[in-house]
């Protein structure tokens, strides 16, 4: 399918240059966004230990379960449309017509996230059934409705000031979530009762308050962009917008059905009744609590990096789009292939002690769970280069066939393996969408060298055990630093120089370097 074509754009204007706000480097994106993310992650973590720890499998698999549902209806109420920002905020910018693309997109959002969440309140029956496996949720499917408002305004604002390159703000407005996230659901947990009901609502008045605190900010933003220096009629700025918006819309229905439905098979075709199907899917978020945290970092670096790569790519520079790409891949790809391992190994603590013993199935599949996580993390690195050739459609082709063999798998291997067999299907799945973005970016000019294909081959070292993986990942490391085959010299070069500057900030350094003048 192609695009259909767009009226020639006007002239960039003159007077366009750098944005009047603060604009961070690709660099110091990753650099901000990771000792951030730390922050968030350790946040994240603890609480997600505290709800294995305070609720019971079946509470913890109802939430499981509702969250799932706000991640597939979050990018659906709005049509996916605050996705395109990071391929064509910069574009309007340049062009003087930032205000005009500010004031169209979040009107026809808020209009959009308003009906969605009018449907599920009015159909709550329905969805009840559909999340939860049963009818008698609907209160519970009324939270939902509310929060899924919170949720699309929070998302808005951190696409829309990615997509500008505020990586610090990105950053702090992510650590607020999470904590307020913390604070709010463990709060309720302790204070009024111990059910998925609790975090619910901590999840939906953390994006909320988040979401306020952005729509501040956002002010500042408004006051400092110049009216519009071309009339921007409206017919082609949705020309330009809609085909892009729609296939990202196909490619996060995509995804996020990839992600969850192996869930969703558990709870309406594993046989079991209701309570003991959501007790498996409890048995399963225990499995992923770590794994998600590393996708999710890996979501962020990926929306994170898109401007970037798009600012190169519209430039003329795609090579260079490639290059960082590779390198972004093998540094990142390695890194989760270690934190992974790391998981394996205090595995038996987080288990035994943090959960009390209370999710013995998810240990039996956490190798498995973590090979997956790492492929699929992967995958949303990759399919950038997809972003930057406005060839989305060919990602959703990939998660649309990972999605259809996770299907077929989980109804042959669910109901004998149980959630074992879940597990597998979704690895199997994973892996093949993988390979098909891969082939669909080599196509593309994506080359792929030694390096980058044996750092997509190093997930499932985990599923050796913790030792034997170590080792090999100490075989590789050593290969990288002194070898000719998985990192180029150039590459190197690159790494040793970015990381002397880095060092080059600490204080001690910075003071080695002040010339002393006699008195």
């Amino acid at each position: 399918m192609s695009y259909p074509e767009n009226p020639p754009p006007p002239p960039i204007a003159d007077d366009v240059g750098d944005p009047p706000w603060r604009v961070d480097t690709l660099a110091d994106s990753v650099m901000i966004l990771l000792a951030m993310a730390a922050l968030q992650r350790v946040a994240g973590f603890l609480r997600a230990i505290l709800f294995c720890r305070w609720l019971e499998p079946e509470q913890l698999g109802q939430w499981d379960m509702a969250f799932s549902f706000l991640l597939l209806s979050a990018p659906l109420a709005v049509m996916a449309l605050p996705g395109a920002f990071g391929r064509y905020v910069e574009h309007y910018r340049q062009r003087g017509q930032l205000r005009t693309f500010l004031r169209r997109t979040t009107l026809t959002c808020t209009l959009l996230v308003l009906v969605g969440a009018g449907v599920v309140g009015l159909f709550r029956r329905w969805f009840s059934e559909l999340i939860f496996g049963t009818p008698e949720e609907t209160t519970t499917v009324l939270l939902l409705a509310g929060s899924l408002v919170a949720v699309v305004a929070y998302n808005f604002s951190i696409e829309l000031f990615t997509a500008l390159r505020n990586i610090r703000l990105v950053s702090v407005l992510q650590l607020m979530n999470s904590l307020a996230f913390a604070l709010i659901g463990l709060g309720l947990i302790l204070g009024w009762k111990a059910e998925a009901a609790s975090v619910i609502i901590g999840y939906g008045g953390a994006c909320l308050i988040t979401a306020l605190v952005a729509g501040w900010r956002l002010r500042g933003v408004w006051h400092s962009t110049v009216p519009p220096a071309a009339p921007v009629g409206r017919k082609p700025f949705w020309a330009k917008l809609a085909p892009f918006a729609g296939w990202l819309l196909v490619v996060n229905l995509l995804a996020n059905l990839f992600e969850v439905i192996d869930r969703y098979m558990i709870v309406h075709y594993s046989g079991a009744a209701a309570n003991a199907a959501l007790a498996e899917v409890g048995n399963y978020h225990s499995s992923r609590v770590i794994p998600m945290l590393l996708v999710t970092v890996a979501a962020m670096l990926g929306s994170m990096i898109t401007p970037h790569l798009s600012h190169d790519w519209e430039a003329g520079n795609k090579k260079l789009v490639g290059r960082r790409l590779a390198l972004f891949l093998k540094l990142f790809g390695f890194a989760l292939c270690v934190g992974t391992t790391a998981v394996l190994v205090v595995s038996p603590l987080l288990f035994g002690w943090a959960f009390k013993g209370k999710f013995d199935g998810g240990l039996a599949v956490l190798p498995w769970t973590l090979t997956y996580c790492t492929w699929f993390a992967m995958l949303l690195i990759l399919q950038n280069y997809l972003w930057c050739a406005e060839k989305a459609y060919l990602s959703s082709v990939a998660l649309g066939v990972g999605l259809a063999v996770n299907i077929v798998l989980n109804l042959v291997l669910l109901p004998p393996l149980g959630l074992l067999g879940a597990v597998l299907a979704t690895t199997t799945a994973n892996l093949v969408a993988l390979a098909l973005i891969c082939l669909f970016i080599g196509r593309l000019g994506f080359r792929f060298d030694v390096g980058t294909r044996v750092v997509l081959g190093l997930a499932p070292v985990v599923c050796l055990g913790p030792w034997l993986a170590l080792a090999v990942l100490a075989v590789v490391a050593a290969e990288a630093l002194w070898g000719n085959h998985l990192l180029t010299a150039d590459e190197r070069r690159q790494i040793a120089e970015q990381a002397e500057q880095y060092l080059d900030r600490l204080p001690w350094r910075r003071s080695a370097r002040v010339p002393v003048h006699p008195a």
